[in-house]
């Protein structure tokens, strides 16, 4: 018998070597996804050490500058929520990639049909990974927003205008 050939099973090298192929390509999304939570989750430590400033301040700040840190913890809030958003969406992502992934050897080797369930999966992990990503981009317009705010208002703290504004 022939090394590509049918075995006793029916299972031929070719046929294996297939299904790992179309195997594969759904890790690279599962790497891919892998590395956005990592990204996701220094951004989120960022985020908390940023709010735990704020909170450390509240105790020794006067009422100006209590209005302004409440505004700051509000800000960091609404980030923290984007952020887990990603988190929850990308991991969603990353289950349904590993699915698709056994659901590819589980309709190579079994005998029942999975197509729609295999495109479900796959499908589900394309549209939390694009999910995670638009929630890391809402954070990140937040960020750039509460920068934006942050340089305002020292500016105006620092460089009063003359027409009275502060």
């Amino acid at each position: 018998m022939s090394p590509l050939g049918p075995d006793p099973t029916g299972i031929t090298l070719v046929s294996v070597a297939r299904i790992i192929q179309m195997a594969l390509t759904p890790v690279f999304l599962l790497t891919g996804l892998a590395m956005l939570l990592n990204v996701f989750s220094t951004r989120l430590a960022r985020v908390s050490a940023k709010a735990d400033q704020a909170i450390d301040a509240l105790s020794t700040a006067d009422a100006d500058a209590i209005a302004k840190l409440r505004d700051q913890l509000v800000h960091l809030h609404r980030r923290s929520v984007a952020l887990d958003t990603a988190v929850i969406l990308a991991a969603v992502a990353g289950a349904a990639t590993c699915t698709t992934v056994l659901l590819l050897f589980i309709g190579a080797f079994g005998a029942g049909a999975i197509d729609r369930v295999l495109l479900g999966a796959f499908g589900v992990a394309i549209i939390c990974a694009l999910g995670a990503i638009a929630a890391y981009a809402a954070e990140m317009l937040m960020a750039g927003t509460g920068i934006r705010a942050e340089l305002l208002h020292r500016h105006r703290r620092h460089f009063p205008r003359a027409d009275g504004d502060t």
